[in-house]
């Protein structure tokens, strides 16, 4: 047998690659958008990609099997009931898939959606414990899927819970526990609350420390998994219903068009969002007035997705060199509306001042004096479970992911009002304040440091504070 983990850390995603050496024949599951990786790796070791399992319609990001099928052939499939408007296999539960000694079973197990199932890896088929279980998004590591995402269109999330309390209690633990679990998303994902930064365990593993394998009820389990959830990112909906859809490959060996600094100018007037990819630091010392600022070295695709219209035309900044990675991490969630991306930036904004911005970044030290004149706003854009640990008196707590829905919220503000933004390291703060000056706020700054720099600052004084680093900046 060939196994192969993909793991993506800048979406927490893992895909595979499963082979039988002996037939050639082989599976590509949970595939990402840019394939070329999967068609590589099979075509150095002598397999055929013949079938494309999809665990569920993910919502996360835009699935790469109509790119996969386009470039080798290979059937799409799916659990029975999930319904696809390309042509799709279904898989029943029980049902064996044999690649030659190989052997894949299918196990349907809703509850993080309706269609979702867990794929069980038998190595030999006659092997009494199978070499591992692909768990897509129902059982993770140290967690489970949220059963949340689909209320929306009209499946509720009790409904959903109770399916996947019988999926994982009766369906993956009836597993032996020598079972190896492979997930399809780990530590950062925003499809559970608190999944580990392992890659792969074992069902007996699982079974002992995972909190939600634990003995319990149907209706204690449904209470517990619902506990405490974040918001879902606001591109979840769009990536779900999408991946159900025929929709445009994405070319991953291109890069977008190249633009001079005019040609951005008119596209930016013409409404298409600027989006500067270099860190804060870079993107501080100068910018094109009024552009948003998502570092590629972070999540960067999932918090484009969470702020920005996925309709809107996006015109990148970056380093030279990074522009189709940047390109092709949008499409990753199906945000194809690259139209180009600035050429040399640097020499472009150095001889144009007119067009070019700079952002304010604070230290603890400023802030300081800035409240106790009394003349700032605070906006702490840290998570709810964050917030809860901890925060500067007086700040408005807007999590970053519901900035952009809540500006018209804060148009009760003064824009003309000094206004600083703080998170727990930088990332996020830069974000926010960006969005904000390109709504019209004129006096924007960002915490150096975050909120763990004011703390540690306030502990030297004589007070003390719990923190936590939920920032996913990496």
């Amino acid at each position: 047998m060939i196994f192969h983990q993909y793991y993506l850390d800048c979406l927490s995603q893992a895909s595979y690659l499963v082979g039988d050496e002996s037939t050639g024949r082989a599976v590509v599951v949970d595939p990402r958008r840019d394939v070329a990786g999967y068609v590589e790796d099979a075509a150095e070791v002598g397999l055929r990609i013949e079938l494309i399992i999809e665990t569920h319609f993910h919502a996360d990001f835009l699935s790469g099997h109509l790119e996969l099928s386009s470039a080798t052939g290979a059937t799409i499939a799916y659990g029975e009931a999930a319904e696809t408007e390309f042509p799709s296999r279904k898989l029943a539960d029980g049902e064996q898939i044999s690649l030659g000694d190989v052997t894949l079973v299918i196990r349907a197990t809703p509850g993080h959606t309706p269609e979702s199932i867990s794929i069980v890896v038998y190595e030999h088929a006659d092997d009494e414990i199978p070499y591992g279980v692909l768990t897509g998004d129902t059982l993770f590591i140290g967690d489970v899927g949220r059963p949340d995402l689909l209320s929306a269109v009209g499946v509720t999330a009790d409904e959903l819970a109770r399916e996947l309390y019988d999926s994982v209690h009766t369906k993956l633990l009836s597993l032996p526990d020598a079972t190896r679990v492979f997930p399809a998303h780990g530590a950062g994902s925003a499809c559970g609350k608190q999944l580990s930064t392992e890659t792969v365990s074992t069902v007996g593993e699982q079974r002992a420390t995972n909190y939600a394998l634990a003995p319990m009820t149907a209706d204690e389990f449904v209470n517990i998994v619902a506990e405490g959830l974040n918001a879902a990112p606001a591109y979840f909906a769009y990536d779900a219903s999408l991946n159900r859809k025929r929709h445009r490959l994405l070319d991953e060996s291109h890069p977008p068009a190249r633009l001079e600094l005019d040609e951005v100018l008119v596209l930016q007037d013409q409404g298409a969002t600027v989006l500067d990819t270099r860190d804060a630091i870079d993107f501080a010392a100068g910018h094109v007035r009024g552009s948003v600022n998502i570092a590629i070295d972070g999540r960067y695709a999932e918090w484009t997705g969470s702020l920005l219209d996925p309709d809107g035309g996006i015109v990148l900044v970056g380093h030279p060199g990074t522009e189709l990675e940047a390109k092709n991490r949008l499409g990753r969630i199906g945000f194809d509306r690259v139209l180009g991306y600035l050429a040399d930036p640097e020499r472009a904004l150095a001889g144009r001042p007119e067009v070019v911005a700079r952002a304010s970044r604070l230290t603890v030290d400023d802030l300081a004096e800035r409240i106790q004149s009394g003349d700032v706003v605070l906006i702490d854009v840290r998570s709810p479970g964050e917030v809860r640990l901890g925060t500067i008196p007086g700040s408005l707590a807007i999590p970053l992911g519901q900035l952009s829905a809540e500006l018209d919220a804060l148009d009760a503000l003064d824009r003309e009002r000094p206004t600083v933004v703080y998170c727990a390291s930088g990332y996020r703060s830069s974000i926010a304040a960006s969005l904000l000056r390109a709504a019209g706020f004129e006096d924007v700054s960002d915490l150096l440091g975050g909120y763990p720099a004011w703390s540690s600052r306030a502990g030297s004084r004589g007070r003390t504070s719990v923190i936590v680093d939920d920032e996913r900046s990496v």
